[in-house]
């Protein structure tokens, strides 16, 4: 009996990984986005296409029901896509996705089980339908694909019953017929969907793995300069007093070079496992954390670590992985830093300043810089993938990296910033009971 409950136990462990790798984990995951001459070829083809087919279908070879209401109404949703330049965004925010999602599910299978049903299932549109399903599997996430194509068909044929033509119902045959055949194409879409996906996903968790490891392999020469720098340093006990204090600056110079490139390699290897957080947790103290990271921080000189103040208005304890949140907390203070250096006046004690406390039950870490800030058409982008205000040396990652941190222990980060007088992020954890 034991034994049946290990099964048991190990091949439901098996099925909730699955499902949250496969499933849960990829609709969350805001990184496999169209690219910008994807979306524009998409939106010329639907805007031309609908006129095209409906002379083909209403005046070439003439179908049993057309309407060019529809197809310009059609063709106009690809025109969208062509005129308003934040469709055509790389990658496009959230609400253009959503817009971009909407109007593929209108065109594709909302339209075309319109069409099919109005058609009596006929030959062209049994194959259009085929076709369509493939199509939509190829433009869009296979899950986004499945629920669109239920509820596309469902909703289609609805409106068919209460506003579509009257026609004969379908003989056994050809019903039995287009429900094989439907079926049949919508197992491929649904096969070639998931299999896209995949490959997608491989593909980017390769490129982050690489540039993880490539981080990693900096610190042979980095651990060879370390020792320079102490050899140096060593010599400088048998020279003259002045060349000693020359040479023991050099050593420490090298040192705090080794130093600040070994915690920048920490912060690459740790972004670089965006795709794969690990799911242990514990509990932490929000003011001992913020306290160590910025002990521990390689400021580039006293003036920018006298900049940074902590202020705890009140500890608290949320659960979460203690070495991702500490990361996430450097992430964040890298980033004022550098916004702090941009700005055209020297950094003053206060000019970063970390508050911890707790409001309406939940547990707050508050960032605030006065550096240059950021611009209020880039901000609802910041957390996207890939995307970077810094276009010089960033790669996108930290601050993606620092979400999804933050919401795999249930909370929420947001910022709220104007250019030239600073940023303002904010953290927000359940407290842990």
């Amino acid at each position: 009996m034991s034994s049946i409950r290990v099964l048991y136990a190990s091949g439901s462990g098996l099925l909730q990984s699955w499902a949250s790798n496969e499933v849960v984990r990829p609709l969350l995951e805001p990184v496999l986005h169209p690219s910008r001459w994807r979306i524009r070829a998409l939106g010329l083809s639907t805007s031309l296409g609908h006129p095209l087919f409906y002379w083909i279908w209403g005046e070439l070879l003439p179908q049993p029901y057309e309407s060019v209401v529809l197809r310009l109404v059609m063709g106009a949703l690809g025109l969208c896509l062509l005129v308003f330049p934040r469709f055509s965004a790389t990658p496009p925010s959230r609400v253009s996705a959503a817009i971009f999602t909407a109007i593929f599910w209108i065109t594709l299978p909302l339209f075309f089980s319109w069409m099919y049903f109005c058609n009596g299932g006929n030959t062209v549109w049994l194959a259009s339908m085929a076709a369509m399903f493939l199509m939509y599997y190829q433009l869009t996430d296979w899950r986004i694909a499945t629920l669109g194509s239920i509820s596309g068909v469902a909703i289609g044929w609805v409106l068919f019953n209460a506003f579509g033509p009257q026609l004969p119902d379908m003989s056994p045959t050809q019903l039995l017929t287009n429900t094989v055949v439907i079926a049949f194409s919508w197992l491929m879409g649904l096969v070639l969907g998931i299999s896209s996906s995949n490959l997608r996903r491989e593909q980017l968790n390769y490129t982050l793995g690489t540039m993880g490891i490539m981080a990693h392999e900096l610190r042979t020469p980095l651990a060879t300069m370390s020792l320079i720098g102490d050899a140096v340093r060593g010599e400088a006990t048998e020279c003259s007093e002045a060349s000693a204090q020359k040479l023991e600056k050099l050593g420490a110079r090298l040192n705090t070079l080794v130093r600040n490139m070994n915690h920048q390699i920490d912060m690459q290897i740790a972004n670089a496992r965006l795709m794969r957080l690990p799911v242990h947790k514990e509990a932490i103290s929000a003011a001992e954390l913020v306290r160590q990271v910025v002990a521990d921080y390689p400021y580039r000189s006293t003036r920018e670590r006298e900049c940074v103040q902590m202020l705890v208005r009140r500890d608290f304890l949320f659960e979460g992985s203690q070495a991702l949140f500490a990361q996430v907390v450097a992430n964040l203070l890298k980033n004022a830093l550098r916004s702090l250096a941009a700005a055209t006046t020297a950094s003053q004690p206060g000019d970063l300043l970390i508050e911890i406390g707790t409001m309406r039950n939940r547990g707050r870490i508050v960032i605030n810089d006065r550096g240059v800030g950021i611009d209020p058409a880039l901000q609802p982008r910041i957390f996207e993938p890939f995307f970077s205000t810094d276009r010089g040396t960033g790669h996108g990652l930290g601050l993606a990296f620092c979400q999804r941190v933050v919401q795999s222990a249930n909370g929420t980060i947001r910022v709220k910033s104007e250019p030239a007088r600073g940023a303002i992020f904010t953290i927000e954890l359940p407290l842990l009971a």
